[in-house]
């Protein structure tokens, strides 16, 4: 029963488990949550859908989300991370496979709260699995987890951004269950690194963690601030191509906004490292909140081409970066086994308010006509969300 030894023991080629973690996350975030997006479009105008149903396909996979996180937090101090993460990421592919068989709202509903639920368990457990591969070097630990959440996220929306929406403009609107198909044999064909990652990974369960209670008042303006992220930035990632369909953009520079908004999130961690590492305050998360705030307003303020190149850049280089922001505000303020506990509470206050945004934004959508208010109201909601990270100031470590 050597699970110490294992547990420490240098692990061989790092930097290639690195990249079979963040396929893993490719296909959990990258494909299971946000290439829906790029889809629903053609799902809307074949199937009928209001913005409000449309809304709801995010909502249910977020539910998903949250269950999974919750289910993930029961059991990580009982089955080990590297089996938490090959399952999940299994079970998401499958998940993504079987999206594409039925049209459906009910059976879409059933496979989009799934790969939620599983993509969550795979998606939670890939940064502990990263954190375990340079224990000894701080600073290509901390390069290590940023390019396992900015490259994983990021491939996954350059690659459904490039193929999807040329794909629907070749094949026709109908051709979107086809869309899930091609997504889950994609994520398949990544499954055997992934898998041989995860289990390069000796780590056992967690145990116990630090039962002494977390300073919640003296958090609260960054736990509101990213509620407010959760709330808002789901609605650009879910609705940004229907309003450019609404605006008769064309295929080719739907997928050329995608590709371009994927690439802004790959290089997102070099921009932002100064930043995080520097202040211990709420300061990083309000920087990035506005970030975001201002992509998601700027394609209805500024109608127009161009405009939304930028849009997407500035969207890009900030929306993974707020997981980022939690995760360094709780390392430089809390005593290292209470991380954990405040991770997971950032992570279940994340998962329900992104349970919100998507289903109220196409409820807002419908009510206008228009969901170019939906995107200004999320950034109106980003916009209070970093006013409240503002106020947070670092907490007193007592000795």
């Amino acid at each position: 029963m050597n699970t110490h030894v294992s547990h420490t023991r240098p692990v061989n080629r790092p930097w290639l488990v690195l990249a079979g973690l963040a396929l893993g996350v490719t296909v959990t975030n990258g494909f299971a949550r946000f290439a829906y997006g790029l889809l629903l479009p053609a799902m809307k105008s074949e199937l009928g859908w209001t913005y409000a149903q449309s809304g709801w396909l995010n909502t249910a996979n977020a539910l998903g989300y949250v269950i999974g996180a919750v289910i993930t937090m029961l059991l990580i101090r009982r089955v080990s991370p590297a089996r938490l993460f090959a399952f999940g990421l299994t079970t998401t592919t499958l998940s993504l496979l079987a999206t594409g068989l039925e049209g459906a709202l009910w059976w879409q509903t059933v496979w989009r709260i799934l790969a939620g639920l599983f993509g969550a368990m795979s998606f939670a457990t890939a940064g502990a699995l990263a954190a375990g591969l340079f224990r000894d070097d701080p600073r290509s630990n901390a390069l290590a987890i940023a390019i396992l959440f900015g490259s994983g996220g990021g491939l996954g929306i350059m690659l459904a951004g490039a193929a999807l929406p040329l794909m629907l403009d070749t094949f026709g609107n109908g051709a979107w269950l086809w869309g899930w198909i091609v997504i889950g044999g994609i994520s398949l064909s990544f499954l055997p690194l992934g898998l041989w990652s995860a289990f390069q990974m000796r780590a056992p369960p967690l145990g116990r963690v630090s039962t002494a209670p977390l300073p919640l008042r003296a958090m609260l303006p960054e736990i509101g601030g990213y509620a407010g992220f959760g709330l808002g930035y789901i609605v650009y990632l879910t609705f940004l191509s229907a309003w450019m369909t609404e605006q008769a953009a064309s295929a080719g520079f739907i997928a050329l906004v995608w590709v371009i908004l994927g690439l802004s999130i790959l290089v997102s961690p070099l921009v932002w490292r100064p930043v995080l590492a520097r202040h211990a305050s709420g300061l990083p998360l309000a920087l990035i909140l506005t970030g975001i705030a201002t992509g998601s307003a700027l394609p209805v303020v500024l109608p127009g081409g161009p405009v939304l190149l930028v849009s997407a850049v500035v969207f890009g280089l900030s929306v993974f970066m707020s997981p980022g922001a939690v995760t360094n505000f709780a390392r430089q303020n809390l005593p290292p086994e209470s991380w954990g506990k405040a991770i997971s509470l950032f992570t279940v206050v994340f998962a329900v308010a992104q349970t919100i945004g998507p289903y109220g934004a196409g409820l807002l959508g419908d009510l206008f006509g228009n969901i170019g208010i939906s995107l200004a109201a999320a950034a109106g909601i980003l916009l209070a969300g970093a006013a409240l990270a503002l106020l947070q100031r670092p907490l007193k470590r007592d000795a």
